[in-house]
């Protein structure tokens, strides 16, 4: 008997979903971030939101998809961490290890070069040579564990740029509120209409760690126009709109 296998090819962030009616996808410029975004892999469709511990995530019910990435195996990949993480993985993908650095909340500059090279945090800020020289998956992997434990909104926000014109929103960009509690999401996706009017697609990590999930609430697209109905929706506003540097 012959089985016939159904399943889709590059189903990804830029594939699965159709513009809105009287839109068009945006195809981010060949390299960029926001490339690297719209082509990350999703997992089947109807595949739950999941927390680091395979529970139900309390923000299932806002899921459109779920984005294909390991979550670890304790309560560190939350909201703020989640951007971190698809912002490392692109630099990581690139080889530009030198691009790879985010300060933790005390303010300290956590570089992967020093980790990979062996160098280990010290609890006074300091730098200490304790390990061999890994620049493997696995070894940013472990760097990343140590980012997470130490960043967050407060410092993510900081280090982002404010954007200057919310209207020409790109791929990337992060609706972020520093703060405890805070939170934010990052734009996955754009269409864009003949008035130049933009639709965006978001995605986010939550308490306790779980899957990066795109969200929905009817639509997976949303826009700066109309209030954002999922928690802590009120953040998605132009004031609250920041850019990698």
């Amino acid at each position: 008997m012959c089985l016939l296998l159904s399943f889709t090819v590059n189903d990804t962030v830029a594939t699965r979903f159709a513009a809105p009616e009287g839109y068009k996808r945006v195809r981010a410029a060949s390299s960029s971030f926001g490339a690297w975004l719209q082509t990350r892999p999703l997992k089947p469709r109807g595949t739950k939101t999941l927390t680091y511990k395979g529970s139900v995530a309390r923000t299932d019910d806002y899921t459109a998809a779920v984005i294909d990435m390991s979550i670890g195996q304790r309560d560190l990949q939350q909201c703020a961490d989640a951007v971190i993480r698809l912002r490392a993985e692109y630099l990581f993908g690139k080889k530009d290890y030198k691009a790879i650095h985010f300060n933790f909340t005390s303010g300290f500059n956590c570089d992967f070069i020093h980790y990979a090279d062996g160098y280990r945090y010290q609890q006074n800020e300091t730098w200490k040579k304790t390990a061999a020289k890994d620049y493997s998956y696995a070894s940013f992997l472990r760097y990343l564990d140590l980012v997470f434990s130490y960043a967050g909104t407060l410092s993510l926000e900081k280090e982002l740029k404010k954007v200057d014109n919310p209207a020409a929103i790109q791929i990337g960009d992060v609706f972020i509120k520093g703060g405890s509690p805070g939170h934010c999401f990052i734009v996955m996706n754009i269409s864009i209409n003949r008035a130049g009017q933009r639709k965006f697609m978001l995605a986010q990590s939550f308490i306790p760690a779980q899957n990066i999930q795109l969200l929905q609430y009817g639509s997976p697209w949303f826009s700066l126009d109309k209030p954002v109905n999922l928690p802590y929706g009120e953040i998605v506003n132009a004031g609250n709109l920041r850019r990698f540097k």
